[in-house]
C-alpha cells in the first residue's frame, strides 16, 4: 500500500491506455499472419508447413522468455524495459516487411517475438502496481478487453493490408504505430520503484530449450513421417520441462517459475483457462483463412471481413463485462464463455462446407465474439486479484507465458494436425503456392474437410478451460486482503 500512496498523483488511466496500445500492437500481430499465409506463400515460392512457422516462430520467440522479462522489469524498471522491447519490436516489424525469403521472414519475426517478451509483462505488471484493489479489476478488465479484440482484429487489418498494398505492410504498419505508442509511454507511464533479482540461468536453458524440441517436433512431425528421431524430439523436450519444474521446486533461491504463486487457486486455475484460450485462439484462425481464400475464394479482405461480427461484438460487450468483475463470481463470467466459444467453433465446423451460405458462417463467428467478452476480462483479473505487490512482476510474467505456451503449442498443432487432415484427406500436404486463390475442384471437398476437422481441435481444447473457471473460488475483495505473512508465504518457491 505504501506505493500505492506514494503514486496517487499518477494518472492511471492515461498510463493504462499507452500501455494498452503496444500491447494492442504486439498481440494483433499473433494472428494478423493467418489471413496473409497463402500471399506469403506465393510470393516467397513457400509452403504451408514454412508459413506457419511465421507465426510459430513469433510465438516461441514471445514465450520463452517472458518469465525472465518479468523479473528484468522489477530489477530494472517496467517502463525501461517497456519502452526498450518497443524499440526492438518496432525495428523487427521493418525488418519483416523487407524480408526477400521466407528464412529471413522468420528469423525477423524471432526478434519481433523477443521484442513482444519485453514487453507484455511490464504492462500488467504496471496496472496491478498503480491501481488500488478496488479499481484493478476494472483495469484488467480493459487489458484483457484489448488482449481479446486484438487477436480477433489481426485477422482484420491483415485482410485489409494484404489486398491494398501487399503482405509487407501488416509489418511495415507498426512502424508509425510504435513510434506513437512510445512517445506515449514516455509522457504517461510512471518510473517505478526496482527491485534486486536473483536470475535464474539453468531455469532459462531448460524452459527455453524444451519448449523448442516440443515445438519443433510437433509441427515437422508430418515432414518426417512422425519418425523416431521426431517422438525423441517431442519426449526430450517433455523430459527438460518436467526437469525445469523439479528444478523450480528445488531452487530456494529465487526460482524463474516461482511455485509459490500457485497455492492461490485462482491464480492456478486462470492459467489453465488462459492456456487454453491461447492455444484456441491462435489454432481457430488458421484453418478458418485457408478455407475462406482456397475454398471460398475470398480475397484476404473478403476472408477477414468474416471475423467482423465476432471484433464488433467482443468490442462492444467486454467493457460491460469488465464492470461486472469487480461485483460478479468470475465462474459466473467465464464459465459460460468457455462453454459458448467451444459450442461456436463445433458448430463453425459443421457448416464450413464447399457450397454454404455465408450467412451460415457468420452465426457461429457471431457468437465467438460474444464468448470472448466474457472470457479474457475475468480470467485477468481473477489470476491477480489475490496476488501481493511484490509478485506482480512475477506473477504477469508467469500468467502471460502460460497464455503465450497456448498459443505456441496451438500454431504447432494445428499446423501438424492441417498437415496430416490434408494427407488423409487425399489432398496434397505440400500445400505449394498453388494454394493461393481458388482450390482446383478436384480436390476441393477434401480441402474443405480437412480445415473444419482441423476446428475441432480447438473446440476441444477450451473444454479445458471450461472446467478450471467452472473451479473459480470468491476473489478476495478490497479491505479483506491476507495478512502480509500469507501473501509472502504465498511467493515462496
Amino acid at each position: 500500500m505504501t506505493e500505492l500512496n506514494q503514486n496517487a498523483e499518477i494518472k492511471q488511466w492515461p498510463a493504462l491506455w499507452a500501455l494498452c496500445l503496444g500491447f494492442f500492437m504486439i498481440l494483433v500481430d499473433s494472428t494478423i499472419v493467418a489471413v496473409a499465409n497463402p500471399a506469403i506463400m506465393e510470393d516467397l515460392n513457400s509452403d504451408i508447413n514454412s508459413v506457419v512457422w511465421v507465426t510459430s516462430a513469433y510465438l516461441l520467440a514471445y514465450a520463452v522468455p517472458l518469465l525472465i522479462t518479468g523479473r528484468l522489469g522489477d530489477r530494472f524498471g517496467p517502463k525501461n524495459l517497456y519502452l526498450s522491447g518497443l524499440t526492438l519490436f518496432t525495428a523487427a516489424s521493418l525488418w519483416c516487411g523487407l524480408s526477400g525469403n521466407i528464412e529471413m521472414l522468420i528469423v525477423a519475426r524471432v526478434f519481433q517475438g523477443f521484442g513482444a517478451a519485453m514487453m507484455t509483462p511490464q504492462t500488467m505488471a504496471v496496472i496491478t502496481r498503480i491501481f488500488p484493489p478496488d479499481k484493478r479489476g476494472t483495469a484488467m478488465g480493459l487489458w484483457g478487453a484489448v488482449a481479446g479484440v486484438a487477436t480477433l482484429v489481426g485477422p482484420l487489418a491483415g485482410g485489409v493490408l494484404v489486398d491494398g498494398l501487399g503482405w509487407q505492410w501488416i509489418f511495415i504498419v507498426n512502424v508509425p504505430v510504435g513510434v506513437i505508442a512510445f512517445l506515449a509511454a514516455v509522457r504517461f507511464v510512471p518510473a517505478l520503484p526496482t527491485n534486486r533479482h536473483r536470475f535464474d540461468i539453468p531455469g532459462v536453458v531448460l524452459s527455453a530449450t524444451g519448449m523448442f524440441l516440443l515445438v519443433f517436433g510437433l509441427q515437422e512431425g508430418n515432414t518426417f513421417n512422425w519418425s523416431a528421431r521426431i517422438w525423441l524430439l517431442i519426449g526430450a523436450g517433455i523430459v527438460l520441462l518436467a526437469i525445469f519444474i523439479w528444478y523450480q521446486s528445488w531452487n530456494k533461491n529465487e526460482p524463474l517459475l516461482p511455485l509459490g504463486l500457485f497455492k492461490d487457486r485462482n491464480f492456478s486455475l486462470a492459467n489453465i483457462a488462459i492456456t487454453s484460450m491461447g492455444f484456441s485462439i491462435t489454432a481457430m484462425v488458421v484453418p478458418l483463412m485457408f478455407y475462406a481464400q482456397a475454398v471460398r475464394g475470398l480475397s484476404p479482405t473478403g476472408s477477414a471481413l468474416l471475423m467482423v461480427p465476432m471484433a464488433v461484438l467482443t468490442g462492444v460487450l467486454a467493457p460491460n463485462v469488465g464492470k461486472l468483475v469487480d461485483r460478479v463470481h468470475p465462474r459466473y463470467i467465464a464459465a459460460p464463455g468457455f462453454l459458448m466459444l467451444s459450442i461456436s467453433l463445433g458448430w463453425l465446423a459443421l457448416v464450413m462446407k464447399p457450397g454454404v451460405a455465408i450467412w451460415e458462417l457468420l452465426l457461429p463467428i457471431a457468437l465467438m465474439g460474444v464468448a470472448n467478452a466474457f472470457i479474457w476480462s475475468p480470467l485477468a483479473a481473477t489470476a491477480t486479484r489475490n496476488l501481493p505487490m511484490n509478485a506482480a512482476g512475477a506473477g504477469s510474467g508467469v500468467y502471460n507465458t502460460t497464455r503465450q505456451v497456448g498459443a505456441v503449442l496451438g500454431s504447432a498443432g494445428i499446423g501438424a494436425l492441417i498437415t496430416s487432415r490434408l494427407t488423409a484427406n487425399g489432398v496434397p500436404a505440400g500445400g505449394g503456392p498453388e494454394s493461393g486463390g481458388t482450390m482446383p475442384s478436384f480436390i476441393v471437398d477434401g480441402f474443405s474437410t480437412s480445415m473444419a476437422q482441423a476446428v475441432l481441435l480447438p473446440a476441444g481444447v477450451l473444454l479445458i478451460g471450461f472446467v478450471a473457471s467452472l473451479c473459480f473460488s470468491r476473489p478476495v475483495r478490497g479491505g479483506d486482503q491476507p495478512p502480509a505473512a500469507v501473501e509472502q508465504e504465498r511467493v515462496q518457491a
